[in-house]
């Protein structure tokens, strides 16, 4: 494929995730959350939730679902998306506690946690302006954050309008830079991660249960960022 060609095709695509967007600026709402998460899968290490706010006129081609883009590419876009978003945030919850509440649940809590950083990133940026912003009653709303486009799940418990859209990382331009920013910040934390715990290919594997894996915890048992109830049949005859 030509050079030109492809650049039509990423210039096209982006209109496309775009759509959701622009519907929602249609109505007058300015500060959109897309919301995602990383790590769901994995034996070890902590699931990653990212939560941002792109300007309007965001206009980086290739953002994509992370699983769906190279290591190399998702770095690049990672380092454009942060220069570019309006604000973002990270939520990051260890294994202890995805064994205790259980993985849906640690997901949410990242997901809730990512979007308090955001909004309070957000009120830092905008200053006493957030609180100018109005609804049709007239009345102040309490969070910058207008509305909230989520991969897959539904927040309940947080008072932000919010739209959940089935594999919302390759359809919204939003929930994909979301996706970007968790994986490759979850990455980063396995890396780091592989040099404590050098016996399971963290490096390569990023938790998840691969051959390499396996075989480390053969040799070396358990560490301590492995999920407990993800391996609870691992020793088990």
């Amino acid at each position: 494929m030509k050079k030109e060609d492809r650049l039509l095709l990423l210039k096209e695509k982006l209109v496309r995730m775009k759509q959701h967007e622009n519907a929602l600026y249609k109505k007058g709402i300015q500060y959109i959350a897309g919301v995602d998460e990383a790590g769901r899968g994995p034996l070890a290490g902590p699931v990653v939730a990212a939560a941002v706010v792109l300007p309007k006129d965001f206009n980086i081609l290739g953002v994509d679902d992370s699983k769906k883009l190279s290591p190399k590419k998702r770095e690049e876009l990672f380092e454009q998306i942060k220069t570019a978003a309006v604000a973002y945030g990270i939520g990051c919850i260890d294994n202890e506690t995805i064994d205790r509440i259980n993985i849906l649940e640690a997901t949410k809590l990242a997901m809730k946690d990512a979007l308090r950083q955001l909004e309070a990133n957000l009120r830092e940026i905008l200053g006493d302006g957030w609180k100018k912003r109005t609804g049709n009653d007239g009345r102040e709303k309490p969070c910058c954050i207008q509305h909230v486009l989520i991969d897959g799940l539904a927040l309940p418990d947080v008072p932000i309008p919010q739209t959940a859209i089935i594999h919302g990382d390759g359809i919204s331009i939003s929930i994909a830079a979301a996706s970007i920013l968790a994986k490759v910040t979850r990455d980063q934390i396995m890396m780091e991660n592989h040099k404590i715990y050098p016996g399971y290919a963290f490096d390569c594997n990023k938790g998840y249960g691969t051959k390499a894996h396996y075989e480390g915890i053969k040799l070396h048992g358990l560490c301590p960022i492995h999920r407990k109830t993800f391996l609870m049949n691992m020793n088990r005859p």
